[in-house]
């Protein structure tokens, strides 16, 4: 039914808006303490900043999720483009902490997009091991993309004059933007191929099954486990010995590499094995991070990189394979519920930090030992997050050890 569909170029623009995401992720990480010091912001508030990332996200992702079959993934992809220029202009135009919140709004809604669009898409374009294998190496682009912009932001930081600005930064966001806009444009979108999936009645039954909402439930934690020391790696890992966007570099990179390679290690473990062996490493990296400094740094963000790296698509991919039935809108719930998370917990985070600074300030420490304590002590509060991951997916192994989901399941003709 989908033969004649042009699944290079619709992958390959998928791919670009991943990136997209994956800049606006990086890039501003990378900017965080310019925009703090620009605008006279505590690190509390440039969580909040952070959230409007994280909470752009599921709406849109939810959203669009709903409307995925009425409204189709070429539109949405139209909306996100505008979401994503919308809020690269306005961020570069910011006049102080509302605008700021603003604009990153619009861009975690052009995020969100991305993720409705996309992944059902894929889902519908290829199938079984296939499907996996496609989706985490559509996902390798969100790794892959942050190395690019993690290592852009560094060397124009490092540069200085013009290069250095937060706003030339930001301009380099438009360009995978303008690419995925072009690749998509004129393109026949896939029809789906689940009997049944198009009913909303049957999403939401399939969405209620004990599995769902397991994994519902998971996805929250694995996103955090993910996403919270990265976005703040700046803050948290400044002043560890290691250079802080090398970290966000080493730690991407790993992840895409494995993305890449996921086939045969999904196939291998299964998507519960895959799962609770990164919870491990996670819990592994995070421990190592709040422990040690310099050059073995390095050495917890290959660790920490290998063990968040199959959360996102294994997570995307067991609710395609495990509750097909729950469609287009069941995988952006499921993407919806980790940035959602992140939403509420980026200001907490940030007030772990300001809490812990204010604590080892009254302790009598001061300049990179302040710096180096403060990021420790909130990533150990972080560490609490993989060590449930590793009581639930341990749950799930046993669980799922004799369902593979590797039935068929009815397809549309």
């Amino acid at each position: 039914m989908n033969e004649n569909i042009n699944k290079s170029a619709l992958f390959n623009g998928s791919c670009f808006a991943l990136i997209t995401t994956a800049f606006t992720f990086a890039i501003r990480a990378g900017i965080l303490p310019q925009l703090g010091q620009e605008f006279g912001l505590s690190a509390e508030q440039l969580g909040f900043i952070n959230s409007m990332w994280f909470l752009g996200f599921p709406i849109s992702m939810i959203i669009g999720g709903l409307v995925y079959h009425s409204f189709g993934p070429a539109n949405i992809m139209r909306v996100a483009f505008v979401a994503h220029t919308l809020g690269i202009i306005l961020t570069i135009y910011a006049g102080g902490y509302v605008t700021l919140l603003i604009s990153t709004l619009f861009i975690g809604f052009g995020n969100g997009c991305t993720e409705a669009a996309c992944n059902p898409m894929i889902a519908d374009m290829y199938s079984g091991v296939k499907m996996n294998k496609m989706l985490n190496r559509f996902h390798m682009w969100f790794p892959g993309g942050i190395l690019l912009g993690a290592l852009i932001s560094k060397f124009m930081t490092d540069a200085g004059g013009f290069l250095a600005s937060w706003q030339t930064q930001m301009w380099v966001l438009m360009i995978p933007t303008v690419i995925y806009a072009v690749l998509f444009f004129g393109k026949t979108f896939p029809k789906p191929i689940v009997e049944g999936v198009t009913s909303l009645k049957n999403n939401f039954k399939a969405m209620f099954s004990p599995i769902f909402i397991f994994l519902f439930v998971c996805m929250s934690l694995t996103a955090i486990s993910e996403f919270g020391p990265n976005q703040w790696v700046v803050f948290i890992l400044g002043s560890s010995g290691a250079d802080p966007m090398l970290i966000m570099a080493l730690t991407f990179g790993v992840m895409a590499f494995g993305r890449y390679f996921a086939g045969p290690v999904v196939e291998r473990l299964g998507q519960t094995g895959v799962l609770l062996f990164g919870a491990i490493l996670t819990a592994i990296g995070i421990y190592m991070f709040s422990t040690v400094t310099g050059p073995i740094s390095y050495f917890a963000a290959f660790i920490f990189g290998i063990g968040i790296c199959y959360f996102w698509p294994v997570m995307i991919g067991a609710t395609a394979q495990r509750v097909p039935l729950s469609g287009a809108i069941g995988m952006s719930v499921i993407g919806g519920v980790g940035m959602f998370a992140n939403s509420i917990f980026n200001p907490i985070t940030g007030r772990w930090i300001d809490s812990a600074r204010e604590s080892n300030v009254a302790a009598g420490l001061s300049g990179d030992a302040l710096e180096l304590a403060t990021g420790q002590d909130t990533l150990e509060k972080m560490l609490l997050f993989p060590l449930i991951l590793i009581v639930l997916f341990t749950i799930f192994f046993f669980w799922q050890k004799n369902n593979k989901s590797t039935e068929a399941v009815p397809t549309a003709h």
